[in-house]
This record gives C-alpha cells, structure tokens and sequence, in this order.
C-alpha cells in the first residue's frame, strides 16, 4: 500500500494519473458525508461525488459514483448495464467487495473489479472529488483520468 494510506491512493499511483490528495477533520455532525466533505474543502458539492453500490439483476453489483446531493435512478443504473432492476447493494456486502466501510468507499482500489458508471455531470467539471478511501480523505481527480483508470463509462444516472 502507498505510503500515504489507502489502497485508492495506491491504485493512482500506480495508474501514473494526476491527482490530489485533500484532507479535513472528519466529524459526523453535519449529515451526509459528501456534503460535509464539501463544505469542509469549500468545494461546490456538484464536484464533489458519492460512490454507491447497486445490485442488478442478472449482472451483480455495480459501482455508481454520482454527485453527494444527488440521488441514484436505480433504473437508470439497471439500463444502462443491461439489467432491468436494481436495488442498492446490501452494506455488508459492498464493503466486502470494496474492501472499504461505508462512507469511505472510494471508486479507486477495490477488492473486486466492478463495473463503473459515472454521472455524465461530472464531465461538466474540470475536476471532481471521490473518496480516498476513508472518511476525512478526498482525491481530486479529472473526470477523464477517473474514467481511463476504472474503464468507466458514463450516463446519467442521478436524480436532484
């Protein structure tokens, strides 16, 4: 693992993308983590994006990574991998895959390789934050580089 500690900042370095890291005092008080994440950095929250895990019938869990104050079309996410319903992934099981705890995962070196969709918004921005891979932790990452490192695709997947 990278020397500055989690497995998300290994698999960028080892990538050779361009990112940075960005950290803040993790506190809990201020609801959801991406919104705190936000105003901790004073960063617009539609740059700053949640990674979610869907479960879609007949292809399994996916990755979704969409703005903090949005919230995920399951059945957009189901369209667009070729599933028709879809239903977020139990936590229990998303952190095993991830090998991240809830609040914390970040698109970047997971467990298990899975498909990823990025919301199309993100293409609007220079730059986006995603989990680092634990709370308190941010990579600013271009939506480009984000999408050659995971193989992602995107769509629009999230709802206002």
């Amino acid at each position: 693992m990278a020397s500055r500690g989690t497995h998300a900042v290994a698999a960028l370095e080892s990538a050779g993308r361009p990112f940075e890291l960005h950290s803040y005092d993790y506190t809990g008080e201020k609801g959801a983590i991406g919104l705190e994440a936000a105003m901790a950095l004073g960063v617009d929250p539609g740059r700053v994006f949640k990674t979610l895990v869907g479960d879609v019938d007949g292809v399994g869990l996916v990755m979704a990574i969409i703005p903090v104050a949005a919230t995920l079309d399951l059945k957009a996410l189901a369209h667009q991998v070729g599933g028709k319903r879809a239903a977020m992934a139990d936590i229990r099981k998303a952190e095993r895959a991830t090998g991240y705890i809830k609040g914390g995962i970040s698109p970047f070196g997971q467990k298990q390789k899975l498909a990823a969709i990025l919301d199309d918004s993100a293409l609007a921005h220079e730059t986006i934050f995603v989990s680092g891979g634990k709370r308190g932790l941010e990579i600013e990452i271009s939506a480009s580089d984000l999408l050659a490192v995971l193989g992602a695709e995107t769509a629009d997947i999230a709802r206002e």
